[in-house]
């Protein structure tokens, strides 16, 4: 049943006859009887009793009444829901990370976004590491994902944000000079330090802090709240983003590396129009770390 014809049915029973709804609806009365009347052919049935001055509602006429209203009822709660999630009212923004990334930057940009977009949930579903965050893309299980733009992304639409200084952070102790803020990368390699193995590009990416045969490596721990501890413990150093360090570390020393030691990350996402949520999510990321806020996303250049 087309939904024109229904709530054309609908207002000649709430004004009382064709002329005034024909009216209301600003259509002419002979195109709305004609609608009528291909409303009965459909049906099969015969709507309105036209024998008196007025149209009355048949049997049928009445049970269709019902189930009319409960369409058009149906109809505009879902226009509304609708309207609610583009005008981001509503919603829900899901985003894929890894543990390397899921405290820094990712709280703090969910924070922003929030602020500005209080009625939409952000669901953070994790992922291990680069292959795991593009799987659950692929597989529609989260529309962005939060990536090392180290990772092979090529297939995807790249959106850049920035760069993450990563640091040193270990007890004093376990340094050759306790007054140490700066350290050669191949001083590092004297320390025994606690690393995910499993995370693949964080791996890679301190592997000039590693001595050739391992032996510096003393943990290899894949859960993050387990190697701080390690960390506070004195059991070994360890090598994260510098907000992170100062936040969870507060009692540990904080070394810089020379020469420095930096990470690129941004948002990847599937081609095609994002979903409001998702757009207005790229944007407050793009806002709240400072990139730039280009028209054209390349999918392999960052």
């Amino acid at each position: 049943m087309d939904l024109h014809l229904t709530a054309y049915f609908v207002a000649v029973i709430d004004h009382g006859g064709i002329t005034k709804a024909a009216q209301a609806l600003y259509i002419s009365q002979p195109s709305l009887s004609q609608a009528i009347r291909t409303l009965e052919k459909r049906l099969g049935v015969t709507l309105f009793d036209r024998s008196g001055r007025r149209l009355e509602l048949t049997d049928a006429g009445r049970r269709l009444e019902v189930a009319a209203r409960r369409i058009l009822a149906d109809v505009n709660r879902a226009k509304d829901r609708v309207a609610r999630v583009r005008e981001l009212r509503s919603g829900r923004v899901d985003i894929v990370t890894n543990s390397t990334l899921a405290i820094d930057p990712l709280v703090s940009m969910v924070r922003a976004f929030r602020q500005q977009f209080a009625d939409v949930v952000v669901r953070v579903v994790s992922a291990d590491g680069p292959a795991g965050i593009l799987a659950a893309l692929r597989h529609g299980e989260a529309e962005l994902g939060l990536i090392d733009s180290d990772a092979d992304h090529a297939s995807f639409v790249a959106i850049p944000l920035g760069t993450q200084e990563m640091v040193l952070a270990t007890e004093p102790a376990l340094l050759p000079d306790r007054s140490t803020t700066i350290l050669p990368r191949a001083a590092v390699r004297a320390i025994p330090l606690v690393v995910d193995h499993s995370d693949q590009p964080t791996a890679a990416m301190i592997a000039d802090l590693v001595a050739d045969d391992g032996r510096n490596v003393v943990v290899d721990c894949a859960h993050p709240a387990a190697t701080w501890e390690l960390v506070s413990r004195g059991v070994g150093a360890t090598v994260l983003p510098r907000p992170i360090a100062a936040e969870t570390l507060p009692h540990a020393t904080i070394v810089e590396l020379d020469p420095p030691l930096r990470r690129d990350y941004g948002l990847v996402t599937r081609s095609g129009q994002p979903s409001p949520a998702a757009a207005a999510f790229i944007a407050v990321a793009r806002a709240h770390c400072g990139a730039p806020d280009v028209s054209t996303l390349d999918g392999r250049d960052w």
